[in-house]
This record gives C-alpha cells, structure tokens and sequence, in this order.
C-alpha cells in the first residue's frame, strides 16, 4: 500500500501502512509525557501490542498498560483503570484496539480528573457540560479493528454492572487529540473479528443514511462508507494480508463513526440490549438482527434503499439490496439467528424494554414500540 495521507476530519489522523512508528511524536504533539496504554486482554500479548511498547519506551515514554478490559466494559473496569492511571502518574491515554479498548481507554483519560460518578454524564441533554472540560487527558487512539470507528468519535459505551444497560457517555473533548489509522495493525484479525467489525461499519452506515433525521453531511460519507465496505470486506476475509482493502475498511468504519451523527435505528437497539445481556459481539449481533430490521422498516425506507443499490451498483432494487445483504451474511459465515449465540428467549421483555429505552431507537424510521420490538427479538432470536 503506498497512500500515506494526513487528515484533519474530524480529528487529526495519520493513515497509512507503517505509521504506528509515529506514536512517539503523536504523544509530544499531544503534550502526553507519561502514557498509559489501554487495551483488551485479548490484545495484551500479540506482537503488535508489544511492538507499540517498546515504540513508546524507544520514545522515552515508558511502556505502561492496562488490560482488564471485558468485551462490553463495564464501570469496574473503569474502575481499576483509573486507580492504574492515578497510582502511575499519567499524564494521557493510548487508545490501543477494537471498541473495547477505545472506548475504556478514552473513558479513562475523560474521567481520570473528575469528581462525579461517570453516570452523571450520559448522554442526556447537557449532562456533558458536568464535567471539568480542563481535567480531561489527551487521548491517542489507534484502532486494530475496522468497525466501531470510536476513534474518532466523542463518546465511550459502558455497561452498568448492576443493570446490564449499556450507557453512552458523552464529551466533546472524548473526541482524541490524535488518531493513528495504520492497516498493518489489523491484519492479524481473526475472520470472525473481521467479519463482525465489518459489518459493524456497513451497519452503522446504512442505519444513519436511512435515519430520517437531517444531516446531509452524513448522508454523503454514510452512502461512500457502504460502498468501502461492500468492495473491500470480502476481499481482507478471503485475504488477511490485503493491506489495500484493510486500510479502507479502516476509513469505511471511521466514516461509519462520523455518519451515525445522523443516528442510528433498530438494528442497533436491539444489538446494544443483546450484547449488555448476553455478552455478545457487537458487530456480529448486528448482523444476525439486520435482515429483520430492513424488512421492520422497508415502508419507510424503501425509496433510501433504492438509493443505495444505484450507488453501490446492486441490481434488483430493494429486493435485490436484501439479497445482497443475505449473500454477505453468507460469505461471511454470520450466524442464521441469535440463538446459534446463545441468546435465549426467557429474557425478552427485558431486553424489549432497553432496546425502547437505547438511545438508538430515537433514530430507526419507523417508531419502535413494545409490540413491534418484541416482534424483532421474537424472529431474530
């Protein structure tokens, strides 16, 4: 891969193959002296978690990190990131991984210097304006997966261990300071993290372009991100080292990220209700609930969908798009059902009432009510 580009959209990101060797001079650009590296366990011991170590003790930086990070984070492990960062003296945080990481990692540096409990600052009106904006860290963030896009996004999810909710936190200066977007980092993905985080950015294009809420801005990059994704996602599950196809779907899930300010819908709602239960993978639950969601919603959103088969060059029109949809389920071996992850059905009135109380459900074209949403975890499970 020889594109190498600096971008400042809409925060500053170096992308390019090669270009976590820039961790050092992100950090000083950043004013972060002493680092703490966060990241999953998952990712602790894999090569190019300890490559970026010794990048940052090379720089002088030290090789600090935390790793207690669950799929779904939660406020304990919030927890015991914060006594790691306070007890060591840091002074900034390296977002290091998938969502996981990112967003722990970017909850730690919002909330190192606060004095409220993280819940006083959902995502809830101006709940934001809370927090001490000036006790808030840097952050650096450096995704290893092609999903999620909290690299560039302001806010962290985390669930709440006593309610199984998942809650979203939100700032502006959650956004980092710096992003590194570096394919070689995600080419020792598994197929299945690479199918799931895939369609993790897919989704969260498609539901904010057929949000019905107004924002053209993220029309434009939801409509290109789908289209990103559709040409390069088979191509790194069939091919891990195509470094090309990895590096877009690394600009598909940031532009994913950037779109959903549009919002989000069904598909998302119900995920975040499975996944807070059941621990799930996010993107791959995503998946598995999709079809349902698009035939939930097609009176709404039929004429968006037709939209994008001409973009994307899907023939067949909305019936053509859902063929398209089931046939990349299908290369990419997503589960036929919820249950085949085992999500089971003694639990669905529960999350029938998360998935209404998600911020996700504001966005979906037609309005989520108890009957209808019960009916979607009825069939997808």
């Amino acid at each position: 891969m020889t594109v190498s580009a600096n971008w400042s959209y809409p925060t500053a990101i170096r992308f390019g193959a090669g270009r976590i060797a820039e961790i050092g001079e992100c950090c000083a650009a950043a004013g972060i002296k002493k680092p703490l590296l966060v990241t999953d366990s998952g990712l602790a011991s894999l090569p190019i978690t300890q490559r970026t170590l010794d990048l940052m003790e090379r720089a002088g930086l030290g090789r600090a990190m935390f790793s207690e990070v669950d799929p779904n984070p939660t406020e304990i492990n919030m927890e015991a990131g914060l006594k790691v960062y306070r007890d060591g003296g840091h002074d900034g945080v390296i977002a290091f991984g998938g969502g996981s990481g990112l967003d722990l990692g970017k909850l730690l540096a919002f909330m190192a210097g606060q004095t409220r409990p993280v819940w006083d600052f959902e995502d809830i009106g101006d709940w934001w304006t809370r927090a001490n904006a000036d006790a808030i860290a840097p952050i650096i963030a450096v995704p290893t997966t092609a999903g999620t896009g909290s690299e560039v996004g302001r806010a962290s999810v985390i669930v709440n261990s006593q309610t199984h909710v998942k809650k979203i936190i939100f700032h502006p200066k959650i956004l980092p300071t710096i992003v590194i977007s570096d394919p070689e980092l995600t080419v020792g993905m598994p197929p299945f993290i690479t199918a799931g985080t895939g369609m993790d950015a897919f989704i969260h294009c498609f539901e904010a372009f057929c949000s019905p809420h107004f924002h053209p801005m993220s029309q434009g990059i939801a409509l290109e991100g789908m289209r990103l994704v559709k040409e390069n996602l088979p191509r790194v599950y069939e091919d891990a080292g195509d470094i090309e196809a990895r590096g877009n779907m690394l600009v598909a899930a940031a532009m994913g990220a950037v779109a959903f300010q549009k919002g989000l819908g069904a598909t998302h709602a119900v995920s975040h209700s499975v996944g807070a239960i059941y621990n799930t993978h996010h993107g791959m639950t995503n998946a598995v609930v999709l079809p349902s969601v698009i035939k939930m919603n097609h009176p709404a959103i039929e004429n968006r969908v037709i939209d994008i088969t001409h973009y994307l060059g899907i023939a067949g029109g909305f019936d053509g798009f859902t063929r398209f949809i089931m046939t990349l389920r299908e290369t990419l071996k997503v589960p036929e059902r919820l249950r085949d992850m085992g999500v089971g059905t003694d639990r669905i009135d529960e999350m029938t009432k998360m998935a209404l109380e998600d911020p996700s459900a504001g966005g979906n074209p037609i309005k989520m009510t108890t009957e209808n949403t019960r009916a979607l975890f009825e069939v997808c499970i």
